[in-house]
């Protein structure tokens, strides 16, 4: 076995871990609603979310998996030392964030990772004042506008899910639309579970692609096809990896957002779940890589606004934001120091 196929090995399963602490990370988004309105015990709530995890495989194609495969760095600078050292900076970030118990998004870890490592390379190659050139303006454009657009779509259609309901419920009690909608949450977590496998284990699935492009297994041709005949082997790898990760949960960030952003009950937690859901849908199919943690927490502050602007405890909610927004230049950060010292140690980086 050749020194260059035992590295692709290695950067494969480096991400196939990263997709398994990105279960590990978001099962929060999959499961807290379901939880925190005790509509499921937590541990059917992780193999309910981890099921429909990998079964979105088979459902939302491989979009997201292309844009991330090759819409977002110049191909001709990535190698695997790039690749590896991307997965790092966002495996670091997940790990903080999960000991912080705050949601922030692993996609946008990985890609911030991902950008970094490239843009060092090209750094010491080519010069700090070329380096950004490696950067695909067209991919990063659609997922920068979807690191705000995400969470108000998902904030505007929870808050009018919940005036709709309140409407058509507003003559049945209290407790009969509790009895309905703890029925009703078990399909919006399904269908939440969904689209979070459909979006999260595709950006997985587009960073092996990557890999096996730079250890030249596939081409060019193959990224934008069926990956060199590697197509189902990669989805379904990558979507056991997430649905195991979703099963070993993050219960710090389960806490975080079943109940710290605002107290919800069984109506506000089906709301917030099918708005997330139809989002990811969306996205998913139109190739866009969004954040399930930004979309699922726009979901739930605006399902919380429809009771009281006080509902929400915005404190939590800010230090979530300020999480999101140093998401992207601490993994990049971390990524380019981590791939400066792989360069030291081996200039062929």
């Amino acid at each position: 076995m050749t020194t260059g196929l035992l590295l692709v090995i290695l950067t494969c399963v480096v991400a196939l871990a990263f997709d398994f602490i990105n279960g590990f990370h978001d099962a929060a988004n999959s499961i807290a609603t379901v939880v925190s309105t005790r509509v499921l015990s937590p541990r059917l709530a992780v193999v309910w979310a981890a099921f429909f995890n990998f079964v979105a495989a088979f459902m939302l194609g491989t979009a997201v998996a292309k844009t991330i495969g090759k819409g977002m760095i110049e191909l001709s600078i990535v190698t695997q030392y790039v690749v590896l050292a991307g997965l790092f900076g966002a495996i670091v970030w997940d790990l903080l964030t999960w000991w912080l118990g705050l949601p922030t998004s692993s996609s946008h870890a990985l890609i911030g990772g991902y950008a970094g490592a490239a843009v060092m390379r090209a750094a010491l190659l080519r010069g700090w004042n070329h380096s950004l050139a490696v950067i695909i303006p067209g991919g990063w454009t659609k997922t920068i506008i979807f690191i705000f657009v995400a969470p108000v779509m998902g904030f505007v259609l929870g808050f009018f899910f919940m005036v709709l309901t309140y409407w058509i419920f507003q003559r049945k009690s209290p407790r009969q639309v509790d009895k309905w909608f703890r029925k009703l949450q078990l399909l919006s977590a399904a269908a939440y579970s969904l689209g979070h496998g459909g979006n999260d284990a595709q950006k997985t699935m587009g960073i092996i692609a990557g890999a096996l492009y730079t250890g030249h297994i596939i081409t060019e041709y193959d990224l934008k096809h069926d990956w060199g005949g590697y197509h189902w082997p990669i989805i379904l790898c990558a979507h056991a990896a997430i649905a195991a990760g979703t099963y070993f949960g993050g219960w710090k960030i389960v806490q975080t957002m079943g109940s710290k952003i605002t107290k919800l009950k069984p109506v506000g937690g089906f709301c917030a779940e099918a708005a997330g859901a139809i989002t990811l849908f969306g996205t998913a199919l139109a190739g866009i890589p969004v954040s399930t943690t930004h979309t699922i927490t726009g979901a739930i502050v605006g399902v919380g606004t429809t009771n009281r602007l006080s509902a929400v405890r915005w404190g939590v909610a800010t230090r979530i934001v300020w999480a999101w927004v140093l998401t992207i230049p601490f993994s990049a950060a971390v990524a380019m120091g981590v791939f400066y010292l792989m360069y030291l140690i081996n200039p062929a980086a």
